[in-house]
C-alpha cells in the first residue's frame, strides 16, 4: 500500500502548475506587436500588388490594344493609324528594354495605367511626328507599376535611338539631352522648342518624361530627341538598322 501510496504522490506532484495571467502592460504589448504583424503582411501584399500584379495586368491590357492598331493597319480600313481609337503607333527604345510600347493620346492616370505611353494634351499640346509643323512630340509612361514602360529611361545616353513607328513611317530620333530631376510642375520641359534641353531654334523633337526618384513622383526625369529622319515602311515592315 505504501508503495501505490508513494506512486499517487508522484503523479499528483506532475500536475500542471496554473499560468500565470499577463499584466495590463504585457497584453498591450502582446496586441500591438500582433497589429505590427498583420500589418507588415498587408504592406507586403500591397508591395506585390503594386510592382507585380498590375504589371501583369497592364501588360495584358496593352497587348491587347496593340494587336487591335496592327489589325487595323493590316486591314487598312481607315485613314491612318493616327485615326485609330486604339492608338497612335509604336515607340521602340532598345537603351530601356522594354519592348514596343504603344502610344495613345493623352496622359492622365487613367490612360497610363494600361501599360503604355501618352502624349501630352494638356498643359502643353504635344505636336504630332506625323504633322509638317515643327514641335515637340511629348510622352509621359509609369515608371513603377501599371506596365513601368519607361522604369528603365535613366539607362538611355546621349546619341541612343528613340525610334517611333506608325502604319506609315519610322521616325528615327537621337538622344541629345537628359535631365536626371526637375520639378513636376515644369512645363518648360515639355515647350515646341525645349530650350531647357539646349535648344534655341524650332525643330522636330522627342520628349520622354517619367517619375522620379524610382517608387516614387517627387520629380520628373526627361530625356530629348531630334529627329534624325524618317523612313518609309515597306511591305515587310522591315525594321531600321537601329532595332535590328
Amino acid at each position: 500500500m505504501a508503495a501505490t501510496t508513494d506512486r499517487r504522490r508522484d503523479v499528483s506532484d506532475l500536475a500542471p502548475v496554473p499560468r500565470r495571467r499577463m499584466g495590463p502592460v504585457a497584453t498591450a504589448v502582446s496586441f500591438f506587436g500582433e497589429l505590427l504583424i498583420t500589418a507588415g503582411l498587408v504592406l507586403g501584399l500591397f508591395v506585390v500588388y503594386s510592382l507585380w500584379w498590375t504589371n501583369v495586368v497592364a501588360d495584358r491590357e496593352a497587348g491587347k490594344q496593340g494587336d487591335k492598331v496592327r489589325d487595323n493597319w493590316a486591314q487598312d480600313t481607315g485613314p491612318g493609324a493616327l485615326d485609330t481609337k486604339s492608338g497612335i503607333g509604336f515607340l521602340h527604345v532598345p537603351a530601356m528594354s522594354a519592348g514596343e510600347v504603344l502610344v495613345e493620346k493623352g496622359t492622365s492616370t487613367k490612360i497610363l495605367n494600361d501599360g503604355v505611353a501618352g502624349y501630352y494634351t494638356d498643359p502643353v499640346k504635344a505636336t504630332l511626328p506625323t504633322s509638317d509643323k515643327n514641335g515637340n512630340f511629348s510622352l509621359a509612361a509609369h515608371r513603377d507599376g501599371h506596365g513601368a514602360k519607361f522604369h528603365n529611361i535613366d539607362k538611355i545616353k546621349k546619341g541612343d535611338p528613340i525610334v517611333f513607328e506608325t502604319k506609315d513611317n519610322w521616325y528615327i530620333y537621337k538622344t541629345y539631352a537628359v535631365l536626371a530631376e526637375t520639378s513636376k510642375y515644369n512645363v518648360k520641359v515639355l515647350g515646341a522648342v525645349p530650350e531647357e534641353s539646349g535648344k534655341k531654334k524650332a525643330g522636330k523633337y522627342i520628349t520622354l518624361t517619367t517619375c522620379t526618384p524610382v517608387y516614387t513622383s517627387r520629380y520628373r526625369y526627361v530625356v530629348w530627341g531630334e529627329l534624325d529622319r524618317v523612313e518609309k515602311v515597306d511591305s515587310a515592315r522591315t525594321l531600321p538598322a537601329e532595332l535590328r
